[in-house]
């Protein structure tokens, strides 16, 4: 099984007060995210990056882990600190964790 050298951390183990950024595209964001969630879609990473902050650690999640995977690498490799939340917005939905969705209808992972 594949082992990322990039920092990790289960949906579950999520410290409460996190600094999260959704790196999913705008139509997912809609559809539903975490509530104190940052969204700052992949594509436009590199451009606003200095969005990032740079004085705390920041979690990092997509909807399965492979897009927020990137972005870690990326933002770590350029001074950040930042954590991979694995399963993404998939495993948010299934621990039971708190959804909005932009619409105000029923939230839910697109």
């Amino acid at each position: 099984m594949f082992k990322s050298p990039n920092p990790a951390v289960d949906v579950a183990a999520l410290p409460a007060d996190a600094y999260l950024i959704d790196v999913r595209e705008d139509d997912e964001w809609q559809a539903g995210h975490a509530p104190d969630a940052v969204h700052l879609p992949l594509s436009e990473l590199v451009v606003r990056m200095e969005e990032v902050p740079a004085d705390r650690d920041v979690y990092v999640i997509c909807k399965v882990g492979g897009r927020s995977e990137q972005a870690v690498r990326y933002l770590n490799q350029a001074g950040r600190t930042t954590v991979n939340v694995l399963g993404g917005m998939l495993a948010w939905q299934a621990a039971g964790k708190p959804m909005v969705s932009e619409s105000g209808g029923q939230p839910f992972v697109a």
